[in-house]
């Protein structure tokens, strides 16, 4: 295991698993749990890292396989790294890759080596091996790099599982050799299917290996949130309690306040900002969508409750109007309110985590929720 963590707890729940902490990078420190806007590209979508940090984000994840493509690693080290390359001063996750390697694999092909794949952009052949998507983190110089794994579809069967997990292992002990700049936090990616078992044991190798913090990888890949609700609780009680435990790629409001119940400390998708694009909007009593006739002469903000620019200064009319109309500052506005409400959740979460009343909240959270 690592010699020191990055990890500090501050209270554990009394009526759960919940637990509230921060996380020390060599940028800085962020409070957990916490809730990373995805930069994919190299930028949050629709909204600037000025905006990003008058909402209170601590940390921005942004993506190996889609930057070593475009602009290239090697570009944006010369520039000094992500940060000043897109001008953002908090903390950067990186994810290694796999997933999207996953979601393109028509074009990918999986060995002991690597990952072989055809670029997304205009089919020139290309490979990364756990290695190499190390090395490209480290060029992009993120806070937090992830290993190489093999995500894992739904359904699978167990043997299926069994190799593609004890593949994603060989990778990690690989990724940890690779390992040159340890300021940089490296995380391993807990596999195992939907099987229990299996992630435990998982976690108990990467466990062995040792690494800066763990992450549950292989959820909402289609599976019920019942189903990823128990995988969760299942990995968590496999990890080290004073370890960085991460949720990859999830989810809704709902799976964050399940996810923190269970023990979980990071989490990142690209909802909020995907569904903001399409016109669906995150409030306190559910989700909306603005393009809906019945907001045409509606007066009132997206959410009463919501203190961000777009709720303090334009109504539920005109955001429908901008979207019907396609105008690009919908994006912008429908963004701003959806990040300002993840993160809201967030810091509401760790305070009732500290006042030790989850419980009550998680209650009250879903007491509100009217729509479908």
């Amino acid at each position: 295991m690592s010699q020191k963590s990055p990890f500090t707890l501050h209270c554990l729940s009394t009526e759960c698993d919940a637990r509230r902490g921060e996380v020390r990078t060599r940028q800085g420190v962020f409070q957990t749990p916490v809730f990373m806007p995805v930069g994919t590209q190299g930028t949050v979508k629709a909204v600037t890292p000025e905006n990003l940090m008058e909402m209170n984000a601590q940390i921005i994840l942004g993506n190996t396989y889609h930057l070593f493509i475009r602009p290239g690693h090697r570009l944006i080290e010369s520039f000094g790294g992500l940060h000043r390359f897109m001008n953002w001063k908090g903390s950067i996750l990186t994810d290694s890759g796999g997933f999207q390697i996953f979601s393109l694999k028509e074009l990918a092909t999986i060995t002991e080596e690597g990952a072989a794949f055809r670029s997304h952009l205009d089919g020139s052949k290309l490979f990364l091996s756990p290695e190499d998507a190390v090395e490209v983190q480290q060029s992009l110089g993120s806070d937090i790099m992830m290993c190489l794994d093999t995500c894992i579809p739904f359904p699978s069967t167990r043997d299926e599982t069994i190799r593609a997990t004890e593949l994603t292992t060989r990778w990690a002990r690989r990724c940890r050799s690779a390992h040159s700049r340890r300021e940089q936090l490296l995380f391993g990616i807990v596999q195992g299917g939907m099987y229990p078992e299996l992630r435990k044991e998982h976690a108990e190798a990467l466990i062995d290996i040792g690494f800066d913090g763990y992450a549950i990888g292989g959820l909402s890949v289609g599976e019920k949130p019942q189903i990823m609700y128990d995988m969760t609780r299942e990995t968590v009680a496999s990890l080290p309690a004073d370890y960085p435990r991460y949720l990859m790629g999830v989810g809704t409001p709902e799976d964050l306040v399940e996810g923190v119940w269970r023990g979980v400390d990071m989490f990142d998708c690209v909802m909020p900002t995907r569904n903001a694009r399409n016109g669906s909007l995150f409030t306190s009593k559910g989700k909306i969508s603005i393009k809906n006739a019945r907001f045409r002469d509606d007066h009132s903000p997206v959410d009463e409750e919501c203190g961000c620019y777009t709720c303090r200064n334009y109504s539920r009319a005109y955001l429908r109007h901008l979207f019907q109309a396609r105008e690009i500052l919908s994006y912008h506005l429908n963004t701003i309110h959806n990040l300002h409400f993840y993160l809201t959740l967030m810091a509401n979460i760790r305070k009732a985590i500290e006042k030790d009343n989850f419980a009550r909240f998680r209650q009250d959270f879903y007491s509100k929720l009217e729509y479908e």
